[in-house]
């Protein structure tokens, strides 16, 4: 027996939300940028997706991450994100994940009491700021590309909810937003199921009536995640959120094909879009943090630093501050025997 396809990684959390990060047995990508190698491993290697994130190596709320060489002369190291639908041309918990695993590995040299690092995602060049004490990285701040909104309080018909009134923003992915108090929902764990659903249902519908695309980087475009937005319920923080991400595709007649998973952080993505909405509401300026509280309790801290245009839309360029926690290491393999190579879902918990 020979085992192929062997992939070594580590397993990380950054505020409940786990994602891994792939370290090596992956030789080489082809592509020019980091968003053409996103788009190879989209169009030709998706194999590598399936596997890692699908049972039995990975479950519906995982992510992960392939550290490749990078492009640009400027940055430390490239990735590359893995979601079960779609590759994000950007994602916090997992850039945190990332900056952690690379300084506590070691793959990149760590300086206390701050490293400063930049980082080559597909939707651009990451700056990233490290602090760091006893070779652990306590806390990630990371300087996330422009965000802005593209409509606001638009209402959409969602089939079974009626009419929904949502807001929707770029944060490195496209947001559907909508109040999570006119579903009757607090946002809390033991509310899972029904996030989820009314989640995926006023993403899909928003997807179908409002089209978007990235001024200038038209690769990313449509509405691919939704978020609920609701009051906070721990001391210190401003709003609460549930993001659902999508682990299928909807059908409106087929109750079953609503899938997905609620991110268990408080989004990094989600946060920078929410702050975006609130920016051009006039009610957050540059310069003010905005504590933003997950499903768990757990809190990320983003403030706004610059205004810049992106195409035709008044943007805000957004930081990001949150920490990640290594929980284990592991060499994925293929068996030539094994009857699901590239996983496999079931509709139990998908």
């Amino acid at each position: 027996m020979r085992l192929t396809d062997c992939v070594q990684a580590y397993d990380a959390h950054a505020c409940g939300e786990p994602g891994r990060v792939i370290v090596g047995g992956v030789v080489n990508v082809p592509g020019a940028s980091m968003y053409e190698k996103m788009c190879h491993l989209r169009d030709h290697g998706d194999r590598l997706r399936r596997r890692m994130l699908r049972e039995p190596r990975g479950y519906p709320a995982a992510n992960c991450n392939l550290i490749l060489p990078p492009t640009d002369p400027r940055a430390d190291a490239g990735y590359v994100i893995m979601e079960h639908v779609e590759y994000p041309g950007m994602s916090g918990t997992n850039t945190i994940c990332v900056t952690t695993v690379l300084l506590e590995t070691g793959m990149l040299p760590m300086s206390e009491p701050v490293t400063e690092l930049t980082l080559e995602s597909p939707a651009g060049l990451i700056g990233v700021r490290a602090e760091c004490r006893d070779g652990k990285v306590t806390r990630v701040t990371f300087r996330n590309v422009p965000a802005f909104a593209v409509y606001l309080e638009r209402p959409i018909e969602v089939p079974q909810l009626g009419t929904v009134t949502v807001d929707v923003a770029y944060g490195g992915m496209f947001y559907a937003i909508a109040d999570a108090a006119r579903f009757g929902l607090r946002l809390t764990p033991d509310e899972g199921r029904d996030i989820v659903r009314i989640g995926e249902m006023v993403k899909a519908a928003a997807a179908e009536q409002l089209p978007v695309r990235h001024p200038t980087q038209p690769g990313f475009s449509g509405i691919t995640i939704g978020q609920l937005t609701g009051e906070p319920h721990g001391p210190g923080a401003h709003r609460r959120n549930a993001v659902v991400v999508s682990t299928g595709t909807l059908d409106w007649s087929k109750p079953s094909t609503w899938t997905g998973a609620i991110d268990r952080s408080p989004c990094g993505t989600g946060t920078c879009a929410r702050m975006a909405i609130l920016h051009a509401r006039g009610q957050l300026g540059l310069g003010e943090d905005f504590v933003h509280e997950g499903i768990l309790g757990t809190t990320f801290t983003g403030r706004l630093v610059e205004e810049v245009q992106v195409g035709p839309y008044r943007a805000v360029v957004p930081t990001l501050s949150g920490t990640a926690w290594i929980t284990g290491m592991a060499t994925y393999v293929v068996d030539p025997t094994d009857p699901f190579p590239d996983g496999f879902t079931v509709g139990d918990i998908w």
